[in-house]
């Protein structure tokens, strides 16, 4: 290794080289410590079992039980060997292929198998809830996109999501029909955006003190309308029914694929096709590159007919529109009921995700995606009565976002002209 990591001059490399090779680095030294203090020093032979079923799938593998030690030595082995195939890749100039994602899943796998011994881990179920607690952080993630790579920084993602979060919920119980609820959640969300878009545009208030006191006004309105109108006439205003599960026919049934993927409710399906709508239409349409114009550069798209604070402020409106129906997963997409500040800090954690994706849809995805199996996997580990307090593994979210800030995992810069007001004649 230490040969290895002498021929590997950071002098030598693209900045692109130099970020996988410090990323695969510090792997190796967690699968080292993970090889020393579970796989070698580790006593306990429990035996660790890892589920694969749901209910009516395809059956493959039920279920593989695995000695602990035996585990926790064989995947920490072969996260060391990910991390030195991806420095000896990078080496020679071809990038780490599968080095970071073998290293990456082998240390999750390792330390599973350490943390849950003598214990069940339901696989399937994990990566199912994991997918279920990402679906508000991607179509809050996927608002912020919108707004913030058409200059406008969207801090009230939160609001956004918790206005549609109430509406959704009090609709569908005053009409007893679950569509009528979400149908207004994205009205909900967008009524905020207009606020927004109208202060941060036409007034140039600044955005980011605007977006908090929008989430203000939100908590703060819904907080009373629970308090004076939800709670006393709840079974009225506060019992709406949810979705159930939609099971997509051949491909529903593949063996933890389908489950996860082809047996959710309409709002998740909402959400793949509305990640692949802006996917497509931010990098192969006009307005598209309209949209990433003005967020880069709006003299120059203003220079060329476009009219920037018209497309901006369209923008921010569907952008609310997207996260307003993100806020109707937590009432008619979950538990039907509203709860008092039910989306807990979610915006702010979409956000958060935006970053970590460097203000790309698919960044946000992965990482919306990276947020929900952190947050699922600590409320499995604490119902299997794993002895981790869970504050730690809820900070996992958190110190992933500080790491893509620091650049260990490549440059992250937000859109050029993302908070700066735009007036026709100014230079940017």
């Amino acid at each position: 290794m230490k040969s290895t990591l002498a021929k590997l001059s950071l002098k030598t490399l693209t900045a692109t080289q130099r970020r996988q090779t410090r990323l695969l680095i510090v792997l190796f030294i967690l699968s080292l410590v993970e090889l020393k203090a579970f796989g070698v020093s580790n006593h306990a032979h429990a035996k660790t079992t890892f589920g694969f079923t749901l209910g009516r799938e395809w059956v493959i593998i039920e279920k593989w039980m695995i000695d602990s030690r035996t585990g926790c030595f064989i995947f920490s082995s072969l996260a060391v060997l990910g991390s030195l195939v991806g420095l000896a890749r990078v080496r020679v100039k071809k990038g780490p292929g599968l080095g970071i994602g073998l290293a990456s899943f082998s240390l999750m796998m390792g330390f599973l198998c350490w943390a849950a011994a003598g214990k069940f881990i339901p696989i399937t179920g994990m990566l199912q809830g994991s997918l279920l607690l990402a679906v508000p952080l991607v179509f809050g993630s996927m608002s912020g996109l919108l707004c913030e790579r058409s200059g406008v920084i969207n801090i009230a993602i939160e609001g956004q999501l918790l206005a549609g979060a109430f509406a959704s919920g009090v609709v569908a119980s005053l009409t007893h029909k679950t569509t009528w609820g979400l149908l207004v959640a994205p009205l909900a969300g967008a009524l905020i955006s207009t606020l927004l878009a109208t202060f941060a545009i036409k007034f140039s208030v600044d955005q980011v003190i605007l977006g908090f006191v929008l989430n203000v006004l939100v908590i703060g309105l819904t907080n009373f309308l629970y308090k004076k109108l939800l709670i006393p006439y709840q079974s009225t205003w506060n019992s709406g029914p949810s979705f159930s599960h939609i099971e997509i026919p051949i491909i529903g049934k593949i063996p933890i694929i389908g489950p996860i993927f082809f047996n959710q409710t309409v709002i998740v399906y909402l959400m793949y096709i509305i990640v692949a709508t802006i996917t497509f239409s931010l990098f192969r349409t006009k307005w598209g590159l309209r949209t990433r114009a003005i967020g880069e550069h709006p003299s120059a798209a203003d220079s060329v007919g476009i009219d920037v604070n018209k497309l901006r402020f369209r923008n921010v409106v569907i952008a609310g529109l997207v996260s307003g129906l993100g806020g109707a997963y937590f009432t008619v997409g979950s538990v039907g009921t509203f709860g008092k500040e039910m989306t807990a800090g979610a915006g702010f954690i979409a956000l958060a995700a935006l970053i970590f994706g460097k203000w790309t849809p698919m960044g946000a995805l992965s990482a919306a995606l990276l947020f929900g199996f952190a947050d699922d996997l600590q409320g499995t580990l604490s119902i299997i009565g794993v002895s981790i307090p869970s504050e730690f593994m809820l900070m996992v979210p958190y110190i992933a976002t500080i790491i893509a800030v620091s650049g260990l995992v490549g440059r992250v810069r937000a859109p050029k002209a993302d908070g700066i007001h735009y007036s026709r004649g100014e230079s940017h």
